[in-house]
């Protein structure tokens, strides 16, 4: 067996740039030669697909205790199927969001958090897990016009909270993601090659 890979996460508000940014970071590690997975929450499978059109896009948001379920139950599907497998190579693997995201939209719904982190107990931890930090206000104005159940400014305001709540305990890196698209990549690019030297991947 060689040296099992790395597993990174960024999280964010909707409407962040994270999406952009993870993929930009995927593109720019492997210029640099890693062996780089990009995957995302949620997942490409049934579960997934399912959440994406019956919660994230449905008529109206469902029970948070239903949604955390369906996206705990996606994650071990997610961590098994290919998470692991890739890690299991010696990959690099970045995810577009992951635990942090349940925690933080769940929680913010009124779950506990304790319980959250109790059905997600499969979940691995990631190495490294980094969170772009936009005002909820900036994230509102930038999305569009069709957004999902979870896009409303009360919403993220305290989905926002829960998330640096993980920063200041240490879980999460913050970025300040009110800076450009290139300045954003280049700081986190840079948090992600220090956290690589340090791994000596």
């Amino acid at each position: 067996m060689g040296k099992r890979g790395i597993f990174i996460c960024v999280e964010g508000l909707d409407g962040c740039g994270k999406t952009t940014q993870t993929k930009l970071l995927v593109r720019r590690l492997r210029k640099k030669g890693y062996d780089v997975t990009y995957t995302a929450e949620p997942s490409r499978g049934e579960i997934g697909s399912f959440i994406k059109k019956h919660c994230l896009h449905g008529m109206k948001r469902v029970s948070s205790v239903v949604e955390a379920l369906l996206f705990a139950a996606d994650r071990f599907v997610h961590v098994e199927k290919e998470v692991i497998p890739a890690l299991d190579e010696g990959k690099l693997v970045v995810s577009d969001r992951y635990v942090y995201s349940s925690l933080a939209y769940q929680g913010a719904a009124g779950l506990d958090v304790k319980w959250i982190e109790t059905i997600n107990e499969h979940a691995m931890r990631p190495d490294l897990a980094i969170f772009i930090d936009v005002e909820p206000e900036t994230v509102i104005q930038r999305l569009k016009p069709k957004k999902s159940v979870m896009e409303k400014l009360e919403t993220q305001r305290e989905v926002q909270e829960v998330y640096m709540k993980f920063v200041e305990k240490g879980g999460l890196v913050r970025i300040n993601g009110n800076k450009s698209k290139g300045e954003v990549a280049d700081d986190i690019l840079r948090v992600v090659l220090r956290f690589l030297a340090k791994s000596r991947l």
